[in-house]
């Protein structure tokens, strides 16, 4: 952990203070982010900075024994009227925001005037942090009650060390401008050095507001605001698998778990465990097992739901509605199937001890995690930290934010019922083989990116100096030096993998796409690495698999066209390509392209398999950029719900199918790279920041040229790029 200390700031302080005979107790809450965030807070010495909950009904003496035991905490609370709370809390964050951002506009009330009581709450936490601000602090400020205060804090602290944690998903740029509020969250946000997200889709919708709503293009993971560059990342939020996996192995929990399965007299359990919020699915999740017993009678007296619902946000009126509906929901189901020994159902309202969650973790055969949407959902992460047995299926809801990194469970789009109820059968009569198989893979990913990794890197993130992930270092020395530098580091090396871009990278940029043709010193270059030993040569382009061939076809390297939708990986294969072909869209994208090159003199549209590129190098650069931008709108309007990215380059627009980058082609070009082999990489746009992120931490990376990159070394142009690759032939 770094030296600086951290100043924690969430809605909700991680105690929780009871009053009981005259005595006030502060205690500490369970839950991922006090268990993410209790290392940092303890060996920084930091602060925390929360609301301590309700204690309007304390006594003098008795807030004076809290505030004791609260410092004794490093905790600072922020106290809030219950008008504040009704207003702030209930009203505007809880009766807005959580329902926008999790796509649920049906549950916005028509009118409110909660925004200027969300405005004087979050004014309130920042006159806390100022007040107990030291030089060299970071901040930390979490999620969505607290959108205003970065900005807040920004004009108080100007020179602070700002970071801000969105914990729900970020909404598509068409939901999120819906909201009437939406350039003050934005500002708000953007006066933080570093936006972090669960997945990058959270992060490409943020970019996409700021464009659609402000007007400001991101550049890659950063955008320039007010004159400072705010960075924006994605941190996968995870659980504390260690201390889950303890739990699992203890052998009274252990007990418990064969003391669930006898009550269970034989029948499969289906897990479900959730707050009691209309974002999680839990009625279409009854209505997808209700479905499985009508469908399939042999399942009736087999098979068991177990539904967890903890309460959630009891004195909102919506919140008991839905109670009512989902208690109508249980009986009706139970009353039509169940009989004098069995109900399908078991409901369970309230809240439940570690242990027995733990418990029930590992007595159940499937684990249903199907919210509606959800910013990650760390009970899918909690359930497979727990299988120390590798066993038990997970059902996880396409739309929750785990669903981007647990790829091993079965994925279900919880709107379609018929679906989840197929995928429950499908679980339940899974092979044991098939079901460890799913879970180790499961497990990899959870034992790794625990809780703990997850604030580190954010905190590491946050520390840097500003600009610092986006300023490629340039060697002292010069070319030089980086040359030797990286001579040294793969003299050794089991084998060199050498990942390299094209266009901007190996050659300058031509006024047209087909005037950057190889000449022959870089073909010269390129055959001898190709010949150098133990190395294994990769293009990476943009490029055409036609032009690729052409020019590179006869050497024994890999060649990989269209950012990774074509490979081929040596000389003697065929072409693969990544994925079918695009559909109807792509008729409708190149009629757009062309109608904006009719009216941009200089501008040009290029086909590709897989993409469309809309070129305007030759275009007046003022006019060429505002077309571009109005370019870029219109396709983001037109393909809002196609499987369609919009991707910017250097002086291009390029319309491409979604998932298809050079991510894909890091996969394939290290499927079999032995261990001790170095990986070195070069790229100069955006699509080579996709190369970069996905290769392992300890790849050489370098930025060809001088905009923002996430690679390690800088060098400035396409003909250092091949002064640095000619240093490394023998």
């Amino acid at each position: 952990m770094r030296g600086e200390r951290i100043v924690i700031v969430s809605n909700r302080l991680p105690v929780t203070v009871r009053a009981e005979r005259g005595d006030v107790q502060v205690v500490p809450s369970s839950g991922g982010l006090a268990t993410g965030l209790s290392g940092p807070h303890e060996r920084s010495s930091g602060l925390w900075i929360g609301w301590p909950g309700d204690v309007t009904r304390l006594d003098a003496s008795q807030r004076a024994t809290l505030e004791g035991r609260l410092t004794e905490r490093r905790c600072v609370p922020v106290y809030l009227t219950q008008s504040e709370v009704t207003r702030f809390y209930d009203g505007f964050s809880n009766g807005i925001l959580w329902p926008l951002f999790h796509y649920l506009l049906g549950q916005i009330p028509i009118e409110t005037r909660d925004f200027d009581a969300y405005e004087r709450v979050n004014e309130r936490f920042a006159d806390a942090v100022a007040q107990n601000y030291r030089p060299g602090d970071l901040i930390w400020v979490h999620d969505y009650q607290l959108c205003l205060l970065p900005g807040m804090l920004r004009r108080r602290l100007p020179d602070a060390r700002i970071g801000f944690f969105l914990h729900i998903p970020f909404p598509s740029t068409d939901v999120f401008r819906t909201l009437p509020w939406r350039n003050a969250i934005l500002e708000g946000l953007l006066g933080a050095d570093l936006v972090g997200f669960h997945t990058y889709t959270y992060q490409r919708h943020f970019a996409t507001a700021l464009l659609r709503v402000l007007g400001i293009e991101a550049q890659v993971d950063s955008v320039v605001y007010d004159g400072r560059e705010v960075r924006l990342g994605v941190y996968p939020m995870g659980v504390d698998a260690a201390q889950f996996g303890r739990v699992a192995s203890d052998p009274q929990v252990l007990d418990e778990v064969r003391a669930i399965r006898e009550q269970a007299s034989g029948a499969r359990i289906i897990l479900g465990v959730d707050r009691l919020d209309y974002t999680k699915g839990i009625p279409r999740r009854l209505l997808a097992m209700e479905r499985l017993l009508e469908r399939d009678a042999s399942q009736r007296g087999q098979v068991r739901l177990v539904q967890i619902a903890v309460p959630s946000r009891t004195s909102v009126p919506q919140y008991a509605e839905f109670r009512r509906r989902v208690d109508e929901e249980v009986g009706r189901i139970n009353g039509t199937f169940g009989t004098v020994s069995w109900s399908p159902i078991q409901y369970i309202y309230r809240s439940i001890s570690p242990r027995h969650l733990v418990a029930l973790y590992r007595a159940a055969d499937v684990m249903l995690v199907t919210p509606l949407r959800d910013g990650m959902n760390l009970v899918a992460k909690e359930f497979v930290a727990s299988r120390n047995d590798d066993d038990g299926v997970l059902v996880l809801s396409e739309f929750a934010g785990a669903a981007a990194e647990l790829g091993d469970a079965m994925l279900v789009n919880p709107y379609d019922i018929d679906q989840v109820a197929h995928s429950i059968k499908v679980a339940l009569q899974m092979p044991k083989t098939e079901r460890q198989a799913r879970m180790r893979g499961l497990r990899k990913r959870v034992l790794t990116y625990t809780v703990h990794t997850w604030a580190e890197r954010f905190i590491d993130d946050l520390a840097l100096p500003q600009g610092a992930e986006h300023a490629p270092r340039e060697v002292s020395g010069g070319i030089a030096n980086l040359t030797m530098r990286l001579v040294q580091s793969t003299q050794k090396a089991e084998r060199l993998v050498l990942l390299l871009d094209y266009d901007g990278t190996l050659v300058p940029f031509a006024r047209a796409p087909d005037l950057a043709v190889p000449d022959e010193e870089l073909l010269s270059l390129i055959q001898a690495l190709s010949q150098r030993p133990k190395t294994r040569v990769h293009l990476v382009s943009g490029r055409t698999r036609e032009s690729l061939d052409q020019w590179f076809g006869k050497y024994s390297i890999g060649l990989h066209a269209e950012h990774g939708f074509w490979s081929r990986v040596d000389a003697r294969a065929g072409w693969l390509a990544a994925a079918e072909p695009p559909g109807e869209w792509k008729a409708k994208a190149k009629s757009i392209l062309d109608a904006f090159a009719d009216r941009t003199p200089g501008a040009l549209v290029e086909e590709k398999t897989a993409s469309l590129a809309w070129h305007y190098r030759l275009a007046d650069l003022e006019f060429g950029l505002l077309q571009a931008k109005e370019l870029r709108l219109h396709l983001a309007n037109a393909f809002a719900n196609a499987p369609v990215e919009v991707l910017v380059g250097d002086k291009v627009v390029e319309v491409r199918s979604h998932g298809i980058n050079k991510a894909v082609v890091v996969r394939l070009a290290l499927a079999e790279v032995p261990a001790g082999s170095v990986i070195l990489a070069m790229g100069d746009d955006r699509t080579d920041e996709e190369m970069f992120a996905a290769l392992p931490e300890d790849a050489l990376t370098v930025h060809v040229g001088r905009g923002a990159s996430r690679a390690r070394y800088r060098v400035p142009s396409p003909e250092a790029a091949r002064a640095v690759l000619r240093g490394l032939l023998p």
